[in-house]
């Protein structure tokens, strides 16, 4: 059934939003009636007097399958907290990864987001779970063979089995490609993963930079070089690299990253709270021509899925560290967590006009949070919490309404029965 939001703030004017299938038909100011134009059935008409309309998040960094992790390893170093979370990895497996994806993806939903690019174990599973849940998951095969050739050769026979079994997917979910980072993975199958996603036009999805001990690491290894002139110089990075953190970067690999047109993941709340470092250089990534996005990374690390508290944090330590409170204005911060994501994906989504995706989160506005004369944006991200997001729709559907997605709390039963497996 198509649908038709009344009297909705849209782009900051009283409008009806005409839903078609998937995509956004029509937004006309309600001063108009656009009922001559949509068929008398058929129509589900949802008054949403009172509220605003959003573009769904585009949640560029994720691990929902570490969903079930939070808090498992707190208050260390990244060296410690990932061999202690690769343990714990050793004794999950596809039923693990299935219900704690389908916890991320409620989770995603009361915040406000439909399309995770997500990078873990067991991707056909992640893949159902998200399917199930009526989000749009971009999934990623990835490679992780610590220098071990016959587990290379495991791993690339399990890449080219999914993505062939990818080519059937009829009911949602992109397939992408991964290698999990330079100290993980052998350059033999970094070359391997690129040279594969290129042929397939699959978006290639690493970890990059994401400490200074990664920088110094590379570089004593490779001739001075830094991980970003590492990678460009074996020909990976491009505008099909979705590089998460991208956090301890030299001039020289900002150039490098904006002359190849890389897509760049901040994720503010991981790097502060694993202590990796704060000082994203956003600004200079933005207008070297990187293309700049907003993920969370995993629950485990971050320890929540929500993009309106990342963009929130985001936005505070970019002002703080260059003392300029107009380091990063609302307007740019938004497309972050919208627009960009969607860029980087090469999704018609992220924003509202006619012919995008109808992926909105409908925003209940009545409440403290919006009294104040200041701008909408601004009380959104600045002072609401994500449950202002009344409901949300993915791809012309509603799969929350009024705060309520069905099968919560099956999920959450289901959930707690798994995480016995590894407590």
């Amino acid at each position: 059934m198509n649908i038709l939001l009344k009297n909705i703030v849209c782009n900051g004017t009283v409008s009806d939003i005409y839903i078609e299938g998937s995509v956004i038909a029509r937004i006309v100011t309600s001063a108009d009636d656009p009922f001559g134009q949509i068929p008398a059935s058929g129509v589900e008409v949802v008054d949403c007097q009172g509220k605003t309309a959003m573009p769904a998040f585009v949640n560029m960094h994720t691990h929902a399958g570490m969903s079930l992790m939070r808090g498992i390893e707190e208050d260390v170093p990244l060296k410690e907290w990932i061999d202690r979370i690769w343990e714990v990895e050793s004794h999950i497996d596809g039923d693990f990864v299935y219900h704690a994806t389908k916890v991320a993806c409620l989770e995603m939903i009361k915040s406000g987001t439909v399309t995770f690019n997500d990078q873990y174990w067991f991707p056909l599973m992640a893949r159902k779970a998200a399917v199930e849940m009526g989000l749009r998951p971009v999934i990623s095969y990835v490679v992780l063979e610590h220098n071990n050739k016959e587990e290379a050769e495991f791993q690339k026979d399990e890449c080219v089995r999914t993505y062939e079994e990818s080519l059937g997917w009829k009911d949602g979910g992109i397939f992408s490609m991964a290698f999990h980072a330079i100290y993980s993975v052998s350059e033999e199958m970094m070359l391997w993963s690129a040279e594969f996603a290129r042929k397939h036009g699959l978006k290639l999805h690493i970890h990059l930079s994401e400490t200074e001990k990664e920088v110094r690491d590379c570089m004593a290894g490779h001739n001075g070089l830094s991980p970003v002139e590492y990678l460009d110089r074996l020909g990976i990075l491009g505008p099909d690299v979705i590089a998460a953190h991208t956090l301890w970067l030299s001039d020289e690999d900002v150039r490098i990253l904006g002359e190849r047109k890389v897509n760049c993941v901040h994720n503010i709340n991981s790097n502060t709270k694993l202590a990796s470092g704060y000082r994203f250089r956003y600004n200079e990534l933005r207008d070297a021509g990187a293309n700049v996005c907003i993920g969370t990374d995993g629950c485990a690390s971050s320890n929540n899925l929500d993009m309106l508290e990342a963009m929130k944090t985001t936005a505070l330590f970019q002002k703080a560290w260059r003392e300029n409170p107009k380091a990063l204005p609302l307007y740019e911060l938004i497309s972050l967590a919208t627009r960009n994501g969607a860029d980087a994906l090469g999704l018609d989504t992220g924003r509202l006009e006619a012919g995008m995706q109808a992926d909105i989160c409908i925003v209940n506005t009545d409440s403290s949070f919006f009294l104040s004369p200041g701008s909408f944006l601004s009380n959104f991200i600045y002072s609401a919490h994500s449950d202002c997001i009344d409901s949300l729709i993915s791809m012309g559907r509603f799969v929350m309404r009024n705060r309520k997605v069905e099968g919560e709390e099956s999920i959450l039963r289901d959930a707690r029965k798994e995480l016995g497996k590894i407590m």
